[in-house]
């Protein structure tokens, strides 16, 4: 399993794929919630191979302030799941987070995701509020 973190149009395609089989088709997340604004050209996706041509896990790099980042729109194929990718998904995005001077990190985690993101040393930090339909909680951690 390959790794990659990049803007390249390719990568972004390769992480819209992921998550349109995650959020849109399995999930039922509404298409105009789960590709935004922050889909951009220059946005940095960390995308899981399975094989050159297929994408199995994926993330998106945000930068929150000037010292907190904030990965989102984790997700990993249901035939994949089990095999610790999200938590490498994660892992790739606070280096980057590391390697341009962040600091810290923040999420919004669904309920069904809080246990995984404790394991990774985030803490929960809000009340639970509802995100795209969908129950969640604001998780930080704050040493990257």
């Amino acid at each position: 399993m390959e790794i990659i973190v990049s803007a390249k149009p390719w990568q972004r395609a390769a992480a819209l794929s992921v998550r349109m089989q995650v959020f849109v088709q399995e999930r039922h997340i509404a298409l105009k919630d789960e590709f935004d604004d922050k889909d951009l050209p220059t946005t940095l996706y960390a995308v899981a191979y399975a094989a050159p041509d297929k994408p199995v896990a994926t993330g998106r790099f945000q930068a929150y302030d000037n010292v907190t980042m904030q990965p989102e729109r984790i997700a990993t194929l249901a035939d994949y799941r089990g095999q610790h990718l999200g938590a490498q998904i994660i892992n790739a995005l606070e280096n980057v987070g590391r390697q341009h001077g962040y600091q810290k990190a923040l999420i919004h985690s669904e309920l069904t995701a809080q246990g995984f993101y404790e394991s990774l040393g985030y803490h929960v930090a809000s009340d639970t509020f509802m995100e795209d339909g969908v129950p969640c909680v604001l998780v930080r951690k704050e040493q990257l």
